[in-house]
């Protein structure tokens, strides 16, 4: 019995869980789906009606009959040998989408959380529009690129923030960039040059007294009030992790099971949301991650995830 953990080779909280199946002694395959093909190989064959074959890395192989669980973390995309055109980099690229990850979501076992629901749940309009329809209140949105939809929004609420639709890296020739959440001012307002060419989100300013990180595994719910103690932390807690506070608390009856309902209508059995709670005590749900990170929440509030989610896949692998 093998638990598959796709992953970015650097991530802390896959570390961490990594560690504890291995103190539980549940063998584990680790790989990134950036090694695929020069550093994993697939080796798989249709027969008596499922996938049976190998998955191997530089290290070592795993038959796939044996993969009894599979934690989709965050890999990070397949990474081509050098030399290949850019139409043969989108071709190659396409076929090891559809042929790995074909045969991978196949598997007949338990996925935390299946790639399918994960880039499901990726967009954010399908998020705001899920959780709305589970009972969760969210902030008027725009996603435009129309500088006069901008204003139109601008002019109906009394402030506006901005923010990434996807992750918040951007990496640039000079190196790793983080796009914060913003609020937009007159300046930015006067001059929207280049909205154009993409789509943009923009959102009602919602305003906080705290705002609450949610992460649920399985059945169980762990939220962790954040404080932020900076003006840069206030608009966004991830501008300034230094000047944080967090404690653990209870959630109102209707935003867990709003969250239950949200959860089963994405499919998802992990997941990392991010509310607003405001000076009156109303909840503004913001966003759902099927991969948001925990292990620096662990530390900070003492919330189990690590032995929760480890509890989770050796269940189904002593079943």
């Amino acid at each position: 019995m093998t638990v598959l953990v796709l992953t970015d080779e650097h991530d802390l909280s896959a570390d961490r869980m990594v560690g504890e199946l291995g103190r539980r002694g549940i063998d584990v395959f680790r790989a990134d789906l950036a090694w695929f093909p020069q550093r994993l190989t697939l080796d798989a064959e249709f027969r008596d009606g499922r996938w049976r074959g190998h998955l191997s890395s530089l290290e070592r192989t795993v038959d796939l009959t044996e993969i009894t669980g599979a934690w989709y973390r965050s890999p990070t995309t397949f990474q081509f040998p050098a030399g290949l055109s850019g139409t043969e980099r989108q071709h190659a690229h396409n076929e090891a989408k559809l042929g790995l990850g074909g045969v991978l979501m196949t598997l007949p076992i338990m996925w935390v959380n299946h790639p399918a629901r994960s880039a499901d749940a990726a967009y954010r309009p399908v998020q705001m529009a899920a959780a709305a329809a589970c009972g969760l209140a969210v902030p008027d949105t725009v996603i435009t690129n129309s500088a006069d939809a901008v204003h139109r929004f601008a002019q109906d609420h009394d402030a506006v923030v901005t923010k990434m639709l996807g992750a918040p890296a951007i990496l640039e020739s000079s190196g790793r960039r983080i796009a914060f959440t913003e609020r937009l001012t007159p300046q930015h307002l006067a001059d929207l040059r280049g909205i154009q060419h993409t789509a943009h989100q923009f959102q009602a300013w919602v305003d906080k007294q705290r705002e609450c990180r949610v992460t649920v595994v399985g059945n169980q719910i762990f939220a962790v009030a954040i404080d932020a103690h900076s003006s840069a932390a206030r608009i966004d807690w991830r501008a300034d992790y230094s000047a944080l506070s967090y404690e653990r608390i209870e959630l109102p009856e209707q935003v867990t099971s709003g969250i239950a309902a949200l959860m089963r209508r994405l499919g998802l059995v992990y997941g990392a949301l991010d509310f607003v709670i405001t000076p009156d005590g109303g909840w503004q749900f913001l966003e759902i991650n099927a991969g948001g990170q925990f292990g620096w929440l662990e530390d900070a509030a003492g919330i189990p995830v690590t032995t929760t989610l480890a509890d989770m896949m050796t269940e189904r692998n002593q079943r």
